[in-house]
């Protein structure tokens, strides 16, 4: 009797924590849209006003900035400064894919990151405002989803966690 009563309350528990990790999950995401987004406006400014070469750039925001997308700055402008002659757009694609997991970036998100650095580094002052001007756009309507889904998503979550753990535990009493 005990031993079902103790195994219902961690199922109950642990099917919580969980609900809760996802919730967490989604304001982690967020953030760092936001976080990219504000790095892409400090490039902006390195590349346009201190007129800056994009290595040095990246460089710059990225020792500004924390986290994985910071992370991911600092190893593309370092592997610029190896001139090992590869193109931009395949540093910053192979940085991506090796930060991937840790950026929680959607596929589409993901893409459109990429895409971003396909079109930065090789064209005129005046394309890399606009490039930078788009992506930051992008980046805005996502974050005001996340934003605006935010209560919603984190009560669905952390609910369903609880009540999916409360079912577990009255099938296996």
């Amino acid at each position: 009797m005990w031993m079902k009563l103790l195994g219902s309350i961690l199922v109950i528990v642990s099917c919580s924590a969980l609900g809760m990790w996802r919730a967490g999950q989604w304001k982690e995401h967020r953030k760092i849209l936001e976080q990219i987004r504000k790095m892409i406006l400090l490039l902006k400014g390195e590349i346009l006003y201190a007129h800056a070469p994009l290595g040095e750039a990246l460089e710059h925001v990225g020792k500004k900035s924390e986290g994985v997308p910071a992370k991911l700055f600092c190893q593309v402008a370092e592997r610029i400064g190896q001139q090992d002659g590869e193109v931009f757009y395949e540093l910053w694609k192979e940085a991506i894919e090796c930060c991937r997991k840790e950026l929680l970036l959607t596929e589409k998100e993901c893409q459109e990151f990429q895409a971003f650095g396909e079109h930065l580094g090789y064209l005129d002052l005046g394309m890399q405002e606009r490039t930078m001007e788009l992506y930051l756009e992008q980046l805005q309507l996502s974050v005001d989803f996340y934003r605006e889904h935010e209560r919603e998503r984190t009560k669905l979550c952390t609910s369903l966690g609880f009540m999916g753990g409360l079912f577990l535990a009255i099938i296996m009493c």
